[in-house]
């Protein structure tokens, strides 16, 4: 259908959507939206709640819908726009199902197509009919035998960062916010979740409820279906999981309250009511992702001895910086991430003692010094800064661990300078005078200087966020972590380096952040000897614990110790985590015969992986 140009501003809109509609093509003169990933324009119209019905196909992948926005309008506004990626639109009515005029916009291969709805004086509601692919990128529908049971098929969504649009007609931006509540029919032996209120048991109709009161961004949207049973751990928490692990992953998460009440003590009211994790199948490409009231997370986590637990806290402190304050556009990604990671590490330490933060604080300094090694070698040197510049790129590329972990350390750097108690008097205030709010950087910047000045008479300078977050790589006075325990494990790796066996009994109670440590610290080069030598030591091919498998299979990798080859093919094959996925495939495509190897394995394990997972992989392996 043609729409029908009324005003100036709409002819500007239309035009922009319907000849230019990709933002990389505009001119000075079109106007452009404030979210370069979005054609959303929220300041003429904007969603304020969702209510989803919806039933899901198994047998087609598809999920049929109808999504019925509450919408706010300018009195000038005739048309509101909408972020759409493969959907298929069959109807638009306004109000009480009032026909309208509506156009699909020429599809861009990252940004989707943009479908402009005409409004009516008045319009308050728009109702969409459409269904999804069954290539949807943010869907990841899994046979039967892709789960741990085997017997029932498997969905679950990933909408981070731009993918909620995929299964959804959005205003696809971190800046717009909205409640929704939902209706989803699945087959009957299947059990519904969503990022909202949930059911804990299944029930005979297939047919369940859902109600998110708290306003939240649309990557925050998500959905899973699946034979998922259910375990409390306190009165607000438990954890969702296949019958065959979920009494596994509840021993794994025993801690969970804790941290709940942890990170109350530290910065305030947990303000979504309950706090469950749901644990996914392996394909899924993060270690987790802080769906409101529900974090989804990898079995990869699942490693016997509740060591690697911190990625739930990190998930947990997403509940105040990120779903509480949001960042406005992914360019200013690091505020969600840096505040994350420093709200997690002071979780761990108040759960677990000071020395472990440091072992998992230095751990991150390790990690972040590679990934700007690795980004300026590669010429994305731009991409070390926190502020970043992703228009007419993908938003995904922005997901290093520059955001965790420059920005942990940027404000690290804040607290030492100025103390911890000022530090987290500001922290609190923040999270509560900006609650369901969005954030940029140039917003923030004169937000914290002007706490410091007006509470603690301090002037934050100018050359502190200068050098933090528009500046290259890691300023000269970034924090140095104190580890005792990574002390004792330098000097075990001395010893070893001087020629001298390693007894076991220096390493009997050595933690899995221990042994990375050790890893990560070994020579480049090693004899076979040495490998066969530390590997009967570490008992690292025989491991089942992901982190330890992947630096132990980059390390065989570099130095053709194939006997951990088997374990790396059925590793990769089963797990869909991206950050354990890229580092042994970039290692194995570094010779030829790697490279055929990693060809084979990604040929069998591809369809096994989801769309993040993919989308990375197929770059590297081309």
């Amino acid at each position: 259908m043609k729409i029908k140009i009324i005003t100036k501003l709409s002819y500007v809109l239309v035009l922009y959507l319907l000849i230019a509609c990709q933002p990389k093509k505009t001119t000075e003169t079109v106007m452009k939206p404030t979210d370069p990933h979005s054609y959303a324009q929220p300041a003429e119209a904007r969603v304020k709640h969702l209510h989803w019905k919806a039933a899901v196909d198994f047998d087609k992948k598809i999920i049929n819908a109808v999504a019925t926005w509450t919408i706010e309008a300018n009195a000038d506004a005739d048309l509101i726009t909408f972020d759409t990626k493969g959907l298929s639109i069959e109807k638009v009515t306004l109000n009480n199902d009032a026909p309208t005029e509506y156009r699909l916009a020429d599809a861009d291969s990252t940004l989707g197509q943009a479908l402009a709805v005409m409004l009516k004086p008045g319009t308050t509601e728009v109702s969409i009919t459409y269904h999804t692919s069954p290539e949807a990128e943010a869907l990841q529908w899994l046979s039967a035998q892709q789960t741990a049971g085997k017997k029932h098929p498997f969905l679950f969504t990933q909408s981070q960062a731009i993918l909620a649009r995929s299964w959804v007609p959005c205003q696809d931006s971190p800046g717009v916010r909205f409640t929704y509540d939902a209706e989803v029919t699945v087959p009957k032996d299947l059990l519904a979740l969503m990022s909202a209120s949930n059911p804990q048991i299944k029930n005979a109709t297939g047919i369940y409820t859902f109600s998110m009161k708290q306003p939240i961004p649309s990557y925050l949207l998500a959905l899973s279906v699946g034979d998922i049973a259910f375990t409390p751990i306190s009165e607000r928490s438990g954890i969702y999981a296949e019958p065959s692990l979920v009494d596994t992953c509840a021993w794994e998460f025993a801690d969970l309250e804790k941290m709940i009440a942890g990170a109350e003590a530290l910065y305030g009211k947990y303000q979504w009511e309950r706090y469950d994790v749901l644990v996914l199948p392996p394909s899924f490409p993060f270690g987790g992702m802080e769906n409101p009231r529900l974090t989804f997370a990898t079995p990869t986590i699942l490693a016997g001895d509740r060591s690697l637990t911190s990625l739930i806290a990190h998930e947990l402190a997403h509940s105040w910086s990120g779903n509480l304050v949001t960042n406005a556009t992914w360019n200013d990604f690091w505020l969600n991430e840096g505040f994350t990671v420093y709200f997690e590490t002071r979780i761990m330490e108040k759960l677990y003692g000071k020395d472990y933060a440091e072992m998992l604080a230095s751990l991150n300094l390790q990690e972040v010094k590679e990934e700007i090694k690795s980004l300026t070698d590669e010429g994305h040197a731009a991409d070390t800064k926190l502020k970043l510049n992703l228009d007419d790129r993908n938003p995904d590329d922005g997901v290093t661990t520059i955001a965790y972990n420059k920005g942990y350390y940027f404000l690290r750097t804040i607290e030492e300078q100025n103390g911890r108690e000022k530090f987290d008097q500001f922290v609190k205030d923040y999270f509560t005078q900006n609650a369901f709010k969005v954030m940029t950087t140039e917003e923030f910047i004169p937000f914290i200087k002007n706490y410091y000045q007006s509470k603690f008479t301090i002037a934050l300078p100018d050359s502190l966020f200068n050098d933090w977050i528009y500046t290259e790589g890691l300023p000269s006075y970034c924090p140095t972590p104190v580890a005792d325990r990574f002390t004792k494990v330098d000097e075990t790796l001395t010893q070893w380096k001087s020629g001298k066996a390693i007894q076991t009994e220096a390493t009997s109670k050595w933690s899995t952040h221990e042994w990375l440590h050790f890893l990560k610290n070994l020579p480049d080069t090693l004899t076979q000897q040495q490998m066969v030598a530390l590997d009967k030591l570490g008992k690292f091919t025989e491991s089942g614990n992901a982190e330890i498998i992947t630096a132990w299979g980059v390390i065989a990798i570099r130095n053709g110790y194939e006997k951990v080859y088997p374990k790396i093919e059925t590793f990769l094959t089963n797990t869909g985590r991206r950050k354990f996925l890229m580092p042994l495939y970039s290692e194995l495509i570094k010779t030829a015969e790697g490279k055929k190897l990693a060809t084979s394995i990604y040929t069998k394990a591809r369809p096994n992986y989801h769309f993040v997972a993919v989308n990375s992989l197929d770059k590297l392996l081309k």
